[in-house]
């Protein structure tokens, strides 16, 4: 029997029950704890976190372990909720999940619970890796289930205290795992909400703050107006469904916040809607600088949670900030998301940074 501590966060799907059996079939007792995190009671909310409890309290029995439920629903929405909604009113496109991991997950629960134990283990699709000393964020063996984009923005003292026991699992074998081990959440579909608030719907959860302002839609082209929307707090750069347009595709290409207008472009090979880079501002290197003194680097990255690892060069200017040239063209690059940037070979996740701004050519 190992002794090692080991806190587990469950949250009621498949993925971190399949965590507790493969802990358990290894010898482990872990610590199962559920963070709660959306609000009681909350208008905007379709859902409440009793069915994911009782899932992860019939996980818990099956095995013979206690479940503690830790309550973090003030830290999340004063830190994670309240960035949200700060971008949003200005314009951007959060990564609500990006803060969770980094500020909840692995932030406030770390320093009122996971601080007792050895490791905390979770569900999510990510490996680590151990070099020169040192541990680093590796990417999953499954591409599309990889979450290592969601993990871009924790810090080495949480990657190096992380377990990722489905990281050299494949989505089908885990759910087969899951099936013939019985567990109570073996079937159970996985969640599509924001971080671990559910089946939240994001446009009630923005309106809920920031209510509705009515504004035109124009054609970037032809200025001219082809529709309202409710405000431009809704709508993000690439978004292509939900603008109620005919004609289309359309695609929303930039937002005036000042005067409520939402500016689109038709899909069909519309250059406007495409961009070869960006900047990044507060980059965030999780382990350490693997480049430190390289000007110029050959690496892969994400603007967006996607299989596909793009190629591109990361770029160091003289003021320590960072551009990223793509050796294809992006469509919907989004100020206020992440930048996240993998090594040459998308093994390994080195760190991430806010998208800042674009400009239309690569040198």
């Amino acid at each position: 029997m190992s002794k090692e501590k080991i806190a587990v966060l469950l949250s009621g799907g498949v993925d971190s029950s399949v965590v507790v059996h493969l802990l358990c079939e290894q010898g482990y007792r872990p610590s199962l704890f559920y963070i709660k995190i959306g609000m009681d009671g909350a208008d905007y909310m379709d859902c409440s976190a009793e069915e994911d409890i009782e899932l992860s309290r019939a996980t818990a029995r099956k095995y013979g372990l206690a479940l503690e439920v830790v309550d973090l629903q003030q830290e999340y929405w004063d830190n994670v909720a309240a960035y949200a909604i700060d971008k949003v009113r200005r314009g951007l496109t959060p990564n609500p999940d990006v803060m969770c991991n980094k500020l909840i997950k692995f932030g406030c629960f770390e320093q009122q619970v996971g601080k007792e134990f050895d490791f905390t283990a979770t569900g999510h699709y990510a490996t680590t890796l151990h070099r020169n000393g040192l541990t680093w964020l590796g990417t999953a063996k499954d591409p599309v289930k990889d979450q290592t984009d969601f993990l871009a923005q924790i810090d080495y003292l949480q990657v190096s205290k992380l377990m990722f026991p489905l990281g050299h699992l494949m989505k089908h074998e885990v759910r087969e795992i899951a099936l013939k081990a019985g567990l109570p959440s073996a079937r159970r579909k996985d969640s599509q909400g924001i971080c671990f608030l559910g089946k939240i719907n994001y446009n009630d959860f923005v309106r809920r703050f920031l209510g509705e302002r009515e504004g035109d839609i124009i054609e970037l082209e032809t200025s001219r107006k082809v529709g309202t929307h409710h405000g431009y707090w809704f709508h993000t750069i690439g978004q292509r469904k939900g603008l109620g347009l005919s004609g289309g595709p359309w695609f929303v290409i930039k937002k005036d916040i000042e005067q409520n207008i939402v500016y689109v472009s038709r899909g069909y090979g519309v250059e406007t809607q495409f961009g070869h880079e960006f900047r990044m501002r507060d980059f965030h290197f999780i382990t350490a600088d693997p480049w430190e003194g390289e000007t110029e680097i050959n690496i892969t990255f994400k603007i967006r949670h996607t299989p596909d690892f793009t190629p591109g060069r990361l770029l160091r200017e003289a003021d320590g900030t960072f551009r990223l040239l793509s050796s294809e063209k992006l469509q919907g690059i989004a100020p206020g998301q992440f930048g996240v940037v993998y090594d040459q070979d998308a093994r390994m996740c080195v760190g991430s940074g806010e998208i800042s701004n674009t400009t239309d050519s690569l040198e």
